[in-house]
């Protein structure tokens, strides 16, 4: 389809009603955290929460290395504990801000601190953390290998503390949470052999272990768990991971390994553009023929997330990698780079091609709070569903975006080196000899 025509049928009803969802700014989150409490009082035992089930883990990165880490789970709707595991169902089913944030703030958080290398940080004499399987962090490891939520009889020292942490444009908002003195499993959790598998190999590399999990059907969201608890790596290098920290490690390291699968492959032969919108977000990625490279561009609007001055201007970030990848860490960009990445080289491994690749984010001033780098990563994934447009070359295609987007493309272009055609041109010179 050219690409003219393709950016004018951009209006089919599902993305109207995706967009009418976001413009929902429903604030009804502190009725939530009230029936919330209610359903905590019912709950509780004397101090303790009996018949939990936690569905996942999280794990701190405050005053690291002695954090806090947690077991995450739903007061009140035991059952459906599975629906509160952040991961692409939650985009299937077109979920909402508001659903989203009813989701996490619905998640007792129930949490002790430890060090990352060993369980206690009362004591430096105590096992290392890959041999613990008692205790509150060895509970929580159970929680993280395992592969559905886990019946567990929670002590308290406290009651909730219910003010709601919205979190950052990364990591996921997190609602009530409350001082733990310990936890114990109600069943015997599943683990999947290839879990298994990694935490019984000694001498395996963490990212070895993760692109073995990857590639054995686990999504990174699973990794992400595993890798928090201090489950995956060699064994004497094993720690826990905070939560943000491992969101983007993992997204990296299964970004590298794709990227590795592709690097031989033939390129794509046109020019390709693809679209799609979530969550008060648009992305536009567009693939070119060439050997593989990679940038994402971030515009937001301002009273959007991280630009919350209504008066000031669109602010832009960009990062961007060539044919060898980076050797240093996003700053800019910071994890929704490595969740887009990851995107579009599934993409690319799954037709078996390379391309050169700008990625281009506008977050309107409909994103009026964070719901987590998930959404990035599955709005990228996703937008390689159905029609994409053509153009006859990379940069009639990025004009041809530029308006629809909320700065000029001469303003574009001072931002993005593949805009521009630096990284392109680099990418040559080095290869050159």
């Amino acid at each position: 389809m050219r690409l003219d025509d393709y950016i004018e049928d951009l209006e089919p009803d599902a993305e109207a009603e995706r967009r009418r969802l976001a413009k929902e700014k429903s604030y009804a989150i502190t009725d939530h955290l009230e029936d919330f409490e209610r359903k905590f009082d019912d709950a509780l035992s004397g101090d303790t929460l009996v018949g939990s089930t936690s569905p996942s883990i999280f794990v701190g990165r405050s005053n690291y290395p002695d954090i806090p880490v947690g077991l995450l789970s739903p007061v009140g709707d035991e059952d459906a504990a599975e629906e509160y595991v952040t991961d692409g169902d939650w985009y299937q089913q077109g979920y909402a801000i508001d659903d989203v944030l009813q989701r996490r703030t619905g998640l007792l958080n129930s949490s002790k601190r430890a060090n990352v290398d060993s369980p206690s940080i009362a004591s430096r004499m105590t096992p290392n953390v890959d041999d613990v399987w008692d205790g509150f962090v060895g509970v929580q490891r159970e929680v993280a290998i395992a592969d559905r939520p886990v019946d567990l009889e929670i002590g308290l020292d406290d009651k909730p503390d219910l003010g709601l942490d919205t979190g950052t444009d990364v990591a996921t908002p997190r609602g009530p949470r409350a001082n733990a003195r310990n936890a114990e499993l109600r069943e015997n959790p599943y683990v999947p052999r290839p879990v298994k598998k990694t935490l019984e190999d000694d001498d395996w590399q963490a990212e070895g272990a993760m692109t073995y999990l990857y590639r054995r059907g686990f999504d990174v969201y699973d990794i992400n768990s595993i890798l928090s608890a201090g489950a995956l790596g060699q064994t004497k290098q094993r720690r826990l991971v905070p939560t943000r920290w491992s969101i983007t490690a993992v997204d990296d390291t299964v970004g590298k390994y794709l990227r590795g699968r592709i690097r031989n492959a033939p390129s794509i032969d046109e020019v390709q553009v693809w679209a799609n919108e979530y969550v008060g977000n648009r992305y536009w990625v567009v693939l070119a023929p060439g050997n593989w490279e990679f940038e994402l561009v971030e515009m937001k609007a301002p009273g959007s997330i991280w630009n919350p001055d209504p008066a000031d201007n669109i602010w832009l970030a960009s990062a961007s990698e060539g044919y060898e990848g980076r050797s240093s860490y996003v700053e800019e960009t910071a994890g929704a780079y490595y969740a887009a990445r990851l995107g579009v080289l599934e993409y690319l491994e799954s037709i078996g091609r390379q391309a050169k690749c700008l990625v281009l984010r506008e977050v309107s001033d409909d994103y009026w709070a964070p719901v987590g780098v998930w959404q990035v990563r599955e709005s990228v994934r996703n937008a390689f569903e159905g029609q994409y447009g053509e153009a006859e070359t990379f940069h009639d295609a990025v004009s041809e975006v530029a308006t629809q987007l909320p700065v000029s493309y001469a303003r574009l272009r001072r931002k993005s080196e593949l805009a521009a055609g630096l990284q392109s041109n680099l990418s040559a010179f080095s290869n050159s000899d």
